[in-house]
């Protein structure tokens, strides 16, 4: 005998669940344009942080803001200054030497009447503060740019007779622009006052700016005697005073990004040499 046979039930279910092709098409497009903006905002998102991560600790653009570095930076009030990279992770692993041009935080007494360029509109300040982290504004901070004319040991002096000396050994400097300065170092080898000897102190640095006439540097940031300056000699008081830490370099100017008129690398000329 055979037994009644087993007949598969029907599953409602399932074929209430089969999705209709029409609607299936139409869902598609928009599945993908929602995995597209995903996909975009993680993109963005992590090139923000590499970004920062790069401002931070590898490189950061600044904008030069003044002609004390002329012809070597180009920058003026009302001009497009150069915009360049400065290297912050070098100094991780060497010291800074003569004749490197750096960017470097002024000390206390290199801030004195120092007056803050951003607005006093809070949106605009918020503003003007992301455009400086990224080198399209000049920075807020005294942030400075100079070239290492001695470091930590050395004795730098200037004499009418000798020119700028370090060690005793006449500096060879062939950035410095005669026509810039509107002066001949040959005719005025200081190109300013006569100043020092100046025994520069360990872990600290005296720099100085190409456009040596048109350059608030160490120079004029040092300690006076008195009795020297009445006879036109500068910085033989305290050597501290005209020279900077060197934890305040935040890096080495490494190349001009902007204008293209400019590009190229900022020269890192040894005057001992």
């Amino acid at each position: 005998m055979t037994g009644p046979r087993d007949t598969p039930e029907t599953d409602d279910t399932s074929a209430e669940e089969t999705l209709d092709p029409a609607e299936s098409s139409e869902d598609k497009p928009e599945k993908k344009k929602r995995g597209a903006l995903r996909e975009a905002a993680i993109l963005i998102t992590v090139a923000v942080v590499l970004y920062y991560v790069m401002l931070t600790f590898i490189a950061r653009p600044y904008l030069i803001p003044s002609e004390s570095m002329e012809p070597t930076l180009h920058g003026c009030n009302g001009c497009v200054g150069d915009r360049i990279m400065v290297d912050k992770l070098t100094y991780r692993f060497s010291q800074p030497e003569p004749g490197d041009v750096v960017v470097f935080k002024g000390p206390p007494n290199w801030s004195i009447g120092y007056k803050s360029i951003r607005s006093e509109n809070p949106a605009i300040r918020t503003v003007q503060n992301a455009l400086s982290f990224i080198g399209f504004v000049p920075p807020d901070e005294n942030d400075l740019v100079k070239r290492i004319i001695a470091v930590g040991g050395q004795t730098v002096e200037c004499r009418v007779t000798t020119g700028l000396t370090v060690d005793g050994k006449k500096l060879n400097e062939p950035y410095l622009d005669p026509t810039t300065m509107n002066a001949d170092p040959a005719v005025y080898p200081c190109l300013g006052n006569e100043f020092g000897p100046v025994k520069v102190p360990e872990g600290r640095l005296w720099v100085m700016g190409d456009n040596r006439t048109h350059s608030a540097d160490s120079r004029a940031h040092c300690s006076n005697e008195p009795a020297d300056v009445q006879r036109g000699i500068l910085c033989t008081g305290d050597p501290v005073a005209g020279t900077i830490p060197v934890e305040n370099v935040i890096g080495k100017a490494r190349f001009i990004a902007w204008p293209p008129s400019r590009w190229g690398g900022v020269s890192s000329v040894d005057p001992q040499s």
